[in-house]
């Protein structure tokens, strides 16, 4: 089964910015909310170009975030 990496990496972004809950669920167990999204079970190396994705997206989406705050202080 091949998975589309940066397809999967965006709507898992969304529902996690959509469900504190599974937020949480992400920062303590990746994996898991990973798979829980997904509704697929896969080998954890498979899924670790999608944590890896997935975190990053959040990264420089909390830096957007920063940086938009910045822009209106001046």
């Amino acid at each position: 089964m091949e998975l589309d990496i940066k397809g999967k990496v965006e709507e898992i972004v969304e529902k996690i910015k959509e469900d504190p809950a599974l937020l949480a669920e992400f920062q303590k167990e990746p994996i898991k909310a990973i798979e829980k999204v997904l509704g697929i079970d896969l080998p954890d190396e498979k899924l670790q170009p999608l944590v890896a994705g997935v975190k990053a997206k959040l990264a420089s989406g909390e830096i957007g975030d920063v940086l938009d705050g910045l822009k209106k202080l001046f």
